[in-house]
């Protein structure tokens, strides 16, 4: 399966942009998948718009990672409260580079972590190393929305070729 959407993982990798992998997904999933156009073209550009799976997980992984470096513990609630809302803004994001280090901050203010000292400088540090993260958020992305499809066209009774 990873070997029939190489070409697009590889443009997710090095653009960052789910957005601007979609035509290359498509064409995977119809020629190397052999996924009906049908299928591709309904199912792949709601996937880019709203499953950012990698986008949720980073900003649920940020928020928690600034709750304890602000020294906070987040209560179970709180810690459900920063699933949900980076679900939500995830699905809000867009399909651009560092779109979801923007959307953190919807995240932090769900919490009452966004106005605390230190959490502009905590996230400014985040964006540093925010680049290589991007590209393997935007590789699971692409994944999950290849797989997606896949299982669609599966249900929809399509013949899979890998």
């Amino acid at each position: 399966f990873l070997g029939a959407i190489r070409a697009p993982l590889v443009l997710a990798f090095s653009t960052s942009s789910s957005s601007a992998t979609l035509p290359v997904t498509m064409e995977a999933c119809e020629s190397n998948l052999k996924v009906s156009g049908e299928v591709s073209s309904f199912v792949l550009p709601i996937g880019a718009t709203v499953n950012m799976d990698g986008t949720a997980l980073y900003e649920c992984a940020g928020a928690l990672f600034i709750a304890q470096v602000l020294g906070i513990d987040l209560t179970l609630g709180q810690q459900i409260t920063v699933v949900f809302t980076a679900l939500l803004a995830s699905i809000g994001a867009a399909g651009i580079p560092s779109a979801g280090l923007v959307m953190i901050y919807i995240v932090l203010e769900s919490v009452g972590l966004g106005t605390y000292a230190g959490v502009d400088l905590i996230v400014g540090t985040m964006l540093a190393v925010d680049r290589p993260l991007d590209m393997l958020r935007t590789m699971v992305n692409v994944t999950s929305d290849t797989v997606g499809t896949a299982i669609i066209a599966k249900s929809e009774n399509h013949e899979l070729y890998n």
